[in-house]
């Protein structure tokens, strides 16, 4: 367990490897698992040389907290706390709604390079007016959240009003724009939630930034995660070695 800076304890696993870290940052409603990616990237980082810490943010897994408080001002704490604990050098792979966190915390950080997979880097796009077909399913009907404070995802996890605040308040986009880290954004061209286009329009305009399409990949990268982690591994690498 890793404890943040306003006492929430999180669920955590390491990794052992070298001197360098990195942090896995999961999705909006996964857990230190990310769908069973982040255990096989971790493993595969550890025989690289890497030291690995995955950790469950507030309110998923078994980390403290119930879904519907969970914030992006918490999910920034929980980094933070990850990323101290990680040591340094560290870098940070961020999967969809980790990204929120991640690009808005760049600039306060001690993070040496990110790698954004399938990232949110539009909130009212993704959320207040989804464009895309499992976006309009999820949060095309916010009368649950009107009625009782919290939406519904599912059965699999609620999302509370302060969030959508939020997605009004912030902008990844801006912050990751803002930031000069390297970076590499992995993103498949048939994401049925998060913007394809939005990804690789801002991937595009950032210096010192990779670009990898997931030919055919939706969100999840579901029967395409070997490649997903092939290329991060390889890109991480190639980070370590200058």
């Amino acid at each position: 367990m890793i404890t943040t800076s306003d006492g929430v304890r999180l669920e955590a696993v390491w990794h052992q490897g070298g001197a360098d870290a990195v942090v896995l940052a999961h999705g909006i409603t996964a857990d230190l698992g990310e769908q069973g990616l982040f255990p096989i990237l971790a493993d595969r980082l550890a025989t690289a040389g890497f030291s690995v810490l995955r950790f469950s943010f507030r309110g998923h897994g078994r980390s403290e907290g119930r879904p519907r408080d969970m914030t992006i001002a918490g999910e920034r704490l929980d980094l933070q706390a990850a990323v101290e604990s990680a040591g340094h050098p560290v870098s940070v792979v961020a999967s969809s709604f980790g990204a929120v966190s991640t690009t808005l915390s760049l600039g306060e950080l001690p993070i040496d390079s990110v790698v954004l997979w399938q990232p949110v880097l539009d909130l009212r796009r993704t959320f207040l007016q989804p464009e895309l077909p499992r976006g309009r399913q999820l949060y095309g009907d916010l009368t649950s959240l009107q009625q009782q404070g919290f939406l519904d995802i599912e059965g699999r996890f609620e999302l509370g009003a302060r969030l959508f605040e939020e997605f009004a308040e912030l902008d990844p986009r801006a912050a990751f724009l803002a930031s000069d880290i390297p970076a590499l954004v992995v993103h498949g061209d048939a994401d049925e939630h998060v913007s394809y286009e939005v990804a690789h329009e801002v991937a595009g305009r950032r210096l010192r930034t990779d670009w990898h399409r997931v030919q055919g990949g939706g969100h999840g990268f579901r029967n395409m995660g070997s490649e997903v982690i092939d290329v991060t591994v390889s890109w991480l690498l190639g980070q370590a070695a200058q």
